[in-house]
């Protein structure tokens, strides 16, 4: 029915290896909290968001792409400043590990500028808007220094493409030096006990085009959302605020409706959280696919852009649908798009981008009695935000329904943000795991108002 995220996943052993380890679990086992039931919040849990700080950091302006290192690049003014290939400096040869295919590729390079956090950091996630014609695709690396004064090796945090012609879009598996590893789409301090932080990064953009060609990829937002969320399976309630009242009409769309379609692509749709959620956003700023771009879905399928966004945001390397940035990618793929993965620290900050027009997408794992009227219990599963009711409980787009008409759930406020929210909690089998701390996905199109350019602005996206 949903489809775990990465760190519930891949990152289950670390996670139930490192339990024990963990602050919140040892004081529960201190305490001697039975399985599967949270302790109090710690002192750090209870002082809130400034003890999760957030960094977000993007670069989309001439001035932005101009401040970088570039070899081979052009960088594009006007209203949307952008990067791409100038002049090619690289030929490579990649063989891509899904199809086995050996093909050559000239490439141009951009390196940003360091950027420095302002705090320790745990975890980064980056984002990257592009398009890539047929016969393009982009690979997007990090490098960072740790506080002991270190460097991390420049980590690959995909190879994306916004068709499956050219090459498999693929995170990169095996990639550690030691005191970090990538979880997919997730650089990831491997010991949080430690003192051990990421303190500052650069990105790095590969330009790649088949030789000979004039097309060309075009990127015009690339950063990162760095972060250190304390190690928490509860946090600070907050009070219903600005959007109380306010509902967004965002299509409804079930992914549980495309159970067995197209399995190749993670086993078919009720594994199809994020793009159905990703997909009902984009609708709802009215974009959508083409006749000819869904051509390819069964006609007797309903809902054929879910099978479209499932297919376009499929990670050929983690076998499924939801890598966080493949989504917001596939987002931009449409008119005039932006996106980016971030972590809001509160349905006070959901409620600000809301109230402005803008849905929200969350991340969240919980147990089915954690949830009520959910009627499930999921490792890892994305849904749509798009209200808030008269007394603050979230009104939420939920592809986990039997039909489109079963999608609109009403949760109450404080279960929601508290599974949203927590990086730890118990699964029904009593082993501690982790949450999601926050995730969200954030789109919108490049004209908006002022009130909505605000909102953005004051959950930390530019």
């Amino acid at each position: 029915m949903t489809q775990a995220p990465r760190r519930a996943v891949i990152a289950a052993a670390v996670a139930a290896a490192a339990a024990a380890a963990s602050p919140a679990a040892s004081a529960a086992s201190r305490a001697g909290t039975p399985a599967g039931t949270a302790p109090a919040p710690t002192d750090a849990e209870r002082r809130g968001k400034d003890d999760a700080p957030v960094d977000n950091h993007t670069w989309t302006s001439y001035s932005d792409w101009r401040s970088g290192a570039g070899e081979g690049v052009r960088v594009l003014g006007g209203a949307r400043p952008a990067i791409t290939i100038g002049q090619p400096t690289r030929t490579t040869e990649y063989t891509d590990p899904h199809t086995g295919r050996t093909s050559t590729w000239q490439s141009a390079v951009w390196t940003s500028p360091v950027h420095r956090i302002g705090f320790g950091s745990s975890e980064l996630v980056a984002s990257w808007n592009a398009h890539t014609p047929a016969g393009t695709w982009v690979q997007v690396e990090m490098h960072g220094t740790y506080t002991d004064g270190s460097s991390t090796p420049w980590y690959v945090l995909g190879r994306w493409a916004a068709g499956d012609g050219d090459i498999r879009r693929t995170s990169v598996d095996g990639q550690t030096d030691g005191k970090s590893t990538i979880w997919t789409d997730t650089f990831s301090i491997d010991d949080t006990s430690s003192a051990l932080r990421l303190v500052s990064y650069r990105l790095r953009l590969t330009l790649h085009r088949r030789p000979g060609s004039d097309a060309a990829p075009r990127v015009w937002r690339a950063g990162a959302m760095a972060s250190d969320i304390p190690d928490r399976f509860t946090v600070p309630a907050s009070t219903p605020g600005p959007a109380t009242g306010v509902e967004l009409v965002v299509p409804r769309y079930s992914q549980e409706i495309h159970k067995g379609q197209y399995p190749e692509y993670d086993n078919g749709g009720e594994a199809w959280c994020s793009p159905t959620s990703s997909q009902m956003v984009i609708e709802y700023h009215g974009r959508r696919p083409t006749p000819a771009d869904l051509a390819w879905v069964n006609p007797d399928y309903a809902d054929p852009q879910v099978c479209h966004a499932a297919r376009h945001t499929f990670d050929w390397q983690y076998a499924g649908c939801g890598n966080w940035p493949f989504n917001a990618a596939y987002a931009t793929t449409y008119r005039d798009m932006e996106a980016v993965i971030t972590r809001l620290r509160s349905l006070t900050d959901a409620e600000t981008l809301i109230r402005a027009g803008l849905p929200v997408i969350t991340s969240q794992s919980f147990r089915a009695e954690e949830l009520d009227g959910a009627g499930y219990g999921t490792a890892g599963h994305l849904m749509c935000l798009v209200g808030f009711t008269q007394d603050g409980n979230v009104i939420a787009n939920d592809p986990a329904s039997d039909n489109n008409d079963a999608v609109r759930r009403v949760y109450d406020r404080r279960q929601f943000e508290n599974i949203w929210l927590r990086t730890k909690r118990y699964a029904a089998d009593g082993q501690v795991r982790s949450g999601s701390g926050g995730i969200a996905y954030v789109y919108w199109p490049r004209e908006i108002t002022a009130a909505q350019r605000m909102a953005l602005a004051a959950v930390g996206i530019r």
